[in-house]
């Protein structure tokens, strides 16, 4: 078989890496201002956790079909047809302001994006080599954590009453479609398939499910009422702009020094590290410990860099304790535990957060990762084996995109 022509694989790679930053950057985008407007419409904190309730769990639902959908009309036409669906979902948000309408349109943008991002992992997938694939990925998550802290930013370009920003969240993700549309870009293979079953994973790797689910509750509060906790701090929308975008900065920095450490030592010490870290961090910030402005972004960095790689760190120890031939099923059943977790999550800390109690929501997230942290040190202490010994290297990992295998249940 003839190699790949080099220039293709990297005017393929280009190509796949400006699609999925227009679709971060706009999802970016809208992750902050929908709870923004969704406060200034006077909507309740639990509501607002309900739309991120209403997010998680079509992303989930969106992970399951997603696969079968692009092997029955292919990568192209799925995207095109997704994209489609996505835009015309972000364009109806500002037409009818109204909570069950909104928790129905975010519930079929989840669908849309994680089909999405599916299409767009196994084409970047195809397109790599064994001896390049752990740079492309690399590259991916820095991308897409860059293009993510720009979004967030582009909340202050114009007034978050006005549909305005709605629109130009639609007019990102529409773009997308043009560099994969527009360039010969070949068609990735079909998806492989994979079976899951939760009770045999676990049993290989307890720290990997129990971390990708607490992961999940963790972050999907976080990320659904992170603006709602500004909010309520007194924060004006540049603020709550930053704030947001301190956070993706941070786990950008350390998820590379955190795996380096990882590959050196058992990664549930790290694991369980992270997890306490997080805790003192958010809780310093949820109850105000350092004064407001840049101490507090300082700090939001800090959180950042300590809780957005633990589902990357609990991806990579699951991955030392099982063979190569079921990495797929093990990468598709922590996805699950991560979205169960992120579904249940934003609901449940809204709760925490009545009252006029923002600070509330780091309470809630410190409770979840303190109960990691917590089972990391039992999992430690009963099961002493050596993990180095058969342990692979580090690799990033993005909890905000599926994986590119379709999930069966068992």
């Amino acid at each position: 078989m003839a190699s790949p022509n080099p220039h293709t694989s990297i005017g393929s790679l280009v190509t796949i890496l400006i699609c999925a930053a227009l679709l971060f950057a706009g999802n970016g985008l809208f992750q902050t201002l929908l709870p923004i407007r969704a406060g200034q419409e006077g909507y309740s904190t639990t509501l607002i956790g309900m739309l991120g309730t209403a997010f998680f769990g079509g992303f989930t639902v969106g992970c399951y079909v997603g696969p079968r959908l692009i092997m029955s009309v292919g990568h192209v036409r799925a995207f095109a047809g997704l994209t489609a669906l996505l835009t015309a979902t972000l364009l109806a948000f500002p037409l009818l302001v109204d909570g069950w309408f909104w928790g129905a349109m975010r519930f079929v943008s989840g669908v849309c994006l994680a089909v999405l991002y599916i299409v767009v992992e196994s084409w970047l997938n195809d397109s790599s080599t064994n001896a390049n694939r752990g740079r492309v990925l690399s590259l991916y998550i820095i991308v897409s954590n860059i293009v993510t802290m720009a979004g967030q930013l582009m909340v202050n370009a114009y007034d978050t009453r006005e549909s305005t920003l709605f629109l130009l969240v639609a007019i990102l993700i529409c773009l997308s479609i043009v560099p994969l549309s527009l360039t010969p870009t070949p068609t990735p293979t079909p998806i492989p398939s994979a079976r899951l079953d939760l009770r045999s994973l676990y049993r290989v790797s307890p720290v990997g499910v129990v971390g990708c689910l607490l992961a999940g509750l963790a972050e999907g509060a976080f990320w659904s009422l992170g603006p709602v906790f500004a909010q309520g701090r007194g924060m004006i929308t540049s603020d709550t702009a930053l704030l947001m975008a301190a956070f993706v900065l941070g786990g950008t920095l350390s998820q590379w020094p955190l795996g380096w450490i990882s590959d050196k030592i058992d990664r549930r010490i790290v694991i369980a590290a992270v997890s306490f870290g997080a805790v003192t961090s958010g809780l310093a910030i949820g109850f105000g410990v350092v004064p407001a402005g840049w101490s507090t972004f300082a700090l939001a960095v800090a959180h950042g860099a300590l809780m957005i790689p633990i589902y990357a760190l609990c991806i990579s120890h699951a991955n030392d304790n099982v063979l190569n031939s079921r990495m797929v099923e093990t990468s598709g059943g922590l996805l699950l535990a991560y979205s169960v977790g992120a579904t249940l999550g934003p609901l449940t800390a809204s709760l925490f957060m009545v009252g006029g109690h923002a600070g509330g929501l780091f309470f809630f997230i410190g409770l979840a990762l303190l109960t990691l942290g917590i089972f990391a040190v039992y999992r430690l202490s009963v099961d002493t084996r050596d993990h180095r010994k058969t342990k692979g290297h580090f690799a990033p990992t993005s909890a905000a995109s599926p994986s590119v295998f379709p999930i069966e249940p068992d």
